[in-house]
């Protein structure tokens, strides 16, 4: 396995909470010892991270257009999307729950456009190697993302059960492994690693979402077993 370029998210970035900040709000740094990082140093192989924070799947068809010649000359090109484009833009629920809001990428949408990622990219030469998603903790998420908005009127428009979050990401999971099918392109598990854990939390970051160093210790195992299994 050589020559890696790797798009997504934060989560793929490397993003944690910095704990060294005084209490407050959440403050964020990029971990040395990410999952990208380790799998760079056990497996020994060159990873370009184009990652971005708050990324989404448009994004990423930008990113591998942009880096094109870059993406060309990787061997594999690993993927992790869908985080953010399951959420939503909470600050206006807050302030109407009543009214229809749509999450920044549509799941029917999501599809089409991870889809033609994953083309564009084989029609380079370029093999796509996707990642599922990581757990989220739905609780520790809604306290973050009503922190400052009305939270009653979020938890009005969620029905009133805050697991509502959880049950959306899990929609977007299923696309990726979905797509995984279809495509007969390999799909990196590191879902379980997290379902395994007597409690998951432990994993992430007090916003619910983001893994700490811990899960990211989990997500680097799991991919460097696959790895390992399927003699990438």
């Amino acid at each position: 396995m050589n020559s890696i370029c790797a798009i997504g998210d934060s989560v793929m970035k490397g993003i944690v909470e910095d704990c060294s900040r005084a209490a407050g709000s959440i403050r964020y740094m990029i971990s040395n010892l990410s999952f990208a990082e380790i799998c760079r140093s056990r497996l020994g192989v060159d990873i370009t991270n184009l990652a971005r924070f708050g990324g989404t799947i448009d994004q990423g068809l930008g990113l591998i257009e942009k880096h094109k010649d870059l993406v060309r000359n990787s061997k594999y090109c690993v993927i992790e999307y869908g985080g953010n484009d399951c959420s939503y833009h909470w600050n206006e629920i807050s302030e109407n729950p009543e009214s229809v809001h749509k999450p920044l990428t549509m799941l029917d949408d999501f599809h089409i456009q991870y889809s033609r990622l994953i083309d564009n990219l084989m029609d380079n030469g370029t093999r796509p190697v996707l990642l599922s998603l990581p757990l989220i903790d739905s609780d520790r998420y809604f306290r973050h993302i009503s922190n400052g908005l009305n939270a009653g009127n979020i938890l009005e428009w969620l029905g009133g059960d805050v697991d509502f979050i959880g049950h959306w990401h899990d929609m977007y999971n299923m696309a990726v492994w979905s797509l995984g099918a279809r495509k007969r392109i390999p799909v990196i598990d590191i879902t379980s690693p997290f379902l395994k854990r007597k409690d998951y939390r432990d994993y992430l970051c007090s916003d619910g979402i983001h893994p700490n160093e811990k899960g990211h210790r989990l997500i680097a195992d799991a991919i460097c077993d696959y790895v390992d299994s399927n003699r990438l």
